[in-house]
């Protein structure tokens, strides 16, 4: 019960009213530990249509719950921000790309470097990716 008032807590800081399908798929990305896919969230809640799935990234998104994350290969993965209020630099970590499995790791002890920006420009997110074989894939290779 403890969980559920989390996710609930969540949700209302961001403005997002807590439904039963929004916190399902809430809580199965904070499950899934790394970004997602909606393919990859959809096969996980094969009971729930993929457009209301789709529509709740949207909403979340929107709302600064999580962000997307292009990841090269033209897939959006979609993780939950770090931070409860928003999401912030500090959401703006190194992630890597198995192009063998196709999943996305985040590897959030290694920061992106402070980039300095000419005047008048403003950062509002960044993408570093990595990509290359991972710790699974080279095991099995």
């Amino acid at each position: 019960m403890e969980q559920i008032s989390y996710y609930l807590s969540r949700l209302e800081k961001k403005g997002v009213k807590p439904t039963a399908i929004r916190l399902l798929v809430f809580r199965t990305m904070l499950e899934m530990g790394r970004p997602v896919s909606l393919t990859e969230l959809g096969e996980q809640l094969e009971t729930v249509d993929k457009s209301t799935v789709f529509r709740t990234l949207n909403l979340f998104l929107a709302h600064r719950l999580v962000h997307a994350i292009a990841d090269g290969d033209g897939v959006l993965k979609y993780e939950v921000c770090a931070n409860e209020n928003s999401c912030s630099l500090d959401d703006m970590h190194v992630h890597f790309y198995c192009v063998n499995c196709h999943r996305t790791f985040c590897f959030k002890a290694i920061h992106i470097p402070l980039i300095e920006l000419p005047a008048g420009f403003r950062m509002d997110s960044v993408n570093y990716m990595v990509k290359g074989l991972c710790s699974d894939c080279v095991t099995n290779r």
